[in-house]
């Protein structure tokens, strides 16, 4: 069920973020460095969020109300986009969507860990990513066919996007039972007891490290949208950009995330990061839009190889009464790589152009690869 709620909240969300960048641009005359700062801080938000609200729900013993109070944040800030007038009021309604996200996604990883068994924790994540995915292709669709429907008109297509979250908000009050989990497993922790880190062990804050470094070398895909537009795509098919990837993304997370219950966690990650590497190379030399759609797959494919899988090494690595809060400092470190990755990219692109960006994408992915290389000989 809670694989429904995610994915109701991702047709509404995706519905927008598959438009926004071009919105900015064409409709707000943002810069491309306004763009990054947006992108930057609305998704270093959402991961620095879960800090706080993984902790908490650790001391609470509870989950579901703060996922709750998450996806009800999400839903609430809908409206703000289809009454914006300027960058600033984006920019609002992208910090409190981030928000929500960040407040309920540490409990609901969390939670997902609490109900299921080691031995499947791979699959489980796996199938949950690929829910998510599915809704983040479809909102990428249902735009489309709205611009086209309603003649490019940005704010009608908002408005339609408060339904389905909505929906996902009365799904997750209604369908969603809350496992007598948290105090069961021993004394409630306090949020604000620092010292409690040190249970975390020191394979846990290696894949900290390492989901940073991951995160660095992948910026916005607001910038995968820009790059198709700027090559000739028409600004109402602009969000099969995020269709095309996401449908990669689904179709590759679920066996990806099979395969890391048996199979070398750290081969994994050195293999998603070489397709990252090939198609930020791929998208610095599109020429076209056949180009971009490669590049843009290739992206979509290290997603389904990597992110169901960090998230099975955070649960694998933390002990079960700390689940929450080891994906909160896990989402810290990739929220501040986030940022200084998405601000970097537009500020490359409005000083060098496109392909700068991307190469320094590539850069950045080499760099990762390297240290995960030194790390798996030692």
């Amino acid at each position: 069920m809670l694989g429904f709620v995610s994915l109701f909240m991702d047709v509404s969300s995706e519905l927008i973020h598959s438009l926004l960048p071009v919105f900015l641009v064409t409709g707000l005359g943002a810069t491309m460095f306004a763009v990054g700062i947006i992108e930057g801080v609305a998704e270093a938000t959402a991961l620095i969020v879960k800090v706080f609200s993984g902790a908490i729900s650790d001391y609470l013993g509870r989950r579901k109300g703060l996922t709750v109070l998450g996806y009800g944040l999400g839903a609430a800030s809908k409206p703000l986009f289809a009454l914006a007038l300027t960058v600033h009021w984006v920019f609002v309604a992208r910090f409190m969507d981030r928000i929500g996200k960040g407040i309920r996604g540490a409990p609901r990883d969390a939670l997902i860990a609490d109900l299921t068994p080691p031995e499947i924790r791979g699959a489980a994540y796996g199938l949950r990513q690929s829910l998510d995915t599915v809704g983040a292709f479809v909102g990428p669709l249902l735009a489309v066919g709205l611009m086209l429907a309603w003649a490019n008109d940005f704010r009608a297509v908002f408005w339609f996007a408060v339904i389905p979250a909505v929906l996902s908000v009365l799904i997750l009050v209604f369908g969603v039972q809350e496992p007598g989990t948290g105090r069961d497993r021993g004394k409630a922790v306090s949020p604000i007891r620092w010292r409690t880190l040190g249970e975390l062990s020191r394979n846990y804050w290696w894949v900290v490290a390492a989901g940073g470094i991951f995160t660095l070398a992948r910026f916005s895909e607001a910038f995968l949208i820009l790059r198709a537009q700027q090559l000739g795509l028409a600004d109402a098919y602009t969000p099969l950009v995020l269709v095309v990837m996401n449908v990669v993304f689904a179709v590759s997370a679920y066996p990806f995330g099979k395969l890391a219950d048996r199979v070398s966690h750290q081969f994994l990650l050195v293999a998603g990061l070489a397709v990252l590497i090939v198609s930020d190379v791929t998208l610095a030399q599109a020429q076209g839009l056949v180009a971009v759609a490669a590049g843009v797959a290739l992206w979509g494919l290290h997603m389904g190889m990597t992110q169901g899988l960090l998230a099975t090494m955070v649960a694998g690595t933390a002990p079960a009464h700390l689940r929450g809060t080891a994906f909160g400092f896990f989402n810290l470190a990739s929220g501040v790589a986030m940022l200084v990755a998405s601000v970097l990219a537009g500020l490359l692109w409005d000083r060098l152009g496109a392909a700068a960006t991307f190469y320094a994408g590539a850069v950045f992915s080499v760099l990762a690869l390297t240290l995960l290389l030194l790390r798996r000989r030692s």
